[in-house]
């Protein structure tokens, strides 16, 4: 379905990010892989699926490297029609106590990158008259948690952003939309599952049942498969007409 499409999916050497580039590849679309894990294990999994794959391993917290990441998806793969905004970092403090230089680390990679990316893969989708934009929000971009004040901030930024850019592209073949997941079960989250295991004397069945009693009421997590494949539906033409959509994944967490 999409052979011919070449797709950016940042952060995607694990978790999400390499979920949606597998669902993409799967189409028949080209990949190109950013991240720091671990790179060639990432394309040795997209290799079954018979499409090019290209890696470049920009700092999304630094322009200059997005800018040059942008250039090589150009110069290599001839353009992006695709462009899946993930990569994301995370750190846990009261705001009085946050860090300074943590707090602009969060903002810079999950708001200001899909910023840099979207000003310059737009041109060209716009010029083509077709092109995907899709923003890996969270159910922190709809609603909030303590102690999380930069992550909460950037994802209700990164919300925002989706809604602005889609009213600007919305007589266009360029839609724009955010995902919003909740608890996904990647390997960070499972070493959380693990470590919460170990240290209440549980297993793993029930640590996992703890952690997700907290805010998902669905007691499942979501799977970055099934990420990739709502990502895939909203690159078909069923999805032309959604457009600054944040489409929660998250067991009913914000329907609480």
């Amino acid at each position: 379905m999409l052979k011919g499409k070449t797709a950016l999916v940042t952060g995607s050497t694990s978790g999400i990010g390499l979920g949606i580039a597998r669902s993409l590849a799967r189409q028949g679309a080209d990949i190109l892989l950013n991240g720091f894990g671990d790179v060639e294990g990432a394309k040795a999994q997209l290799g079954e699926f018979n499409v090019k794959v290209s890696y470049h391993g920009a700092d999304m917290s630094k322009p200059a490297e997005i800018e040059d990441l942008m250039r090589l998806a150009k110069d290599e793969l001839g353009g992006l029609d695709i462009v899946v905004n993930n990569a994301g970092i995370q750190h846990v403090a009261a705001v009085e106590h946050f860090p300074v230089e943590r707090w602009d680390a969060v903002i810079a990679i999950n708001l200001t990158s899909a910023f840099h990316t979207t000003r310059l893969a737009l041109p060209s989708m716009l010029s083509k008259g077709w092109g995907r934009i899709i923003n890996v929000a969270s159910a922190h971009g709809l609603v909030a948690s303590a102690q999380k004040s930069a992550y909460v901030a950037a994802k209700h930024g990164l919300v925002g952003f989706t809604k602005s850019v889609a009213l600007e592209t919305a007589t266009t073949g360029v839609t724009v939309n955010a995902i919003c997941p909740g608890w996904v079960l990647t390997p960070l989250v499972q070493k959380q599952v693990d470590a919460r295991a170990q240290q209440m004397g549980l297993d793993n069945a029930a640590a996992t049942r703890n952690l997700l009693a907290e805010k998902q009421p669905s007691l499942q997590f979501t799977t970055p498969e099934q990420l990739g494949e709502l990502a895939v539906f909203l690159c078909t033409a069923a999805a032309d007409n959604i457009r600054g959509a944040a489409i929660n994944v998250d067991g009913g967490w914000v329907a609480q």
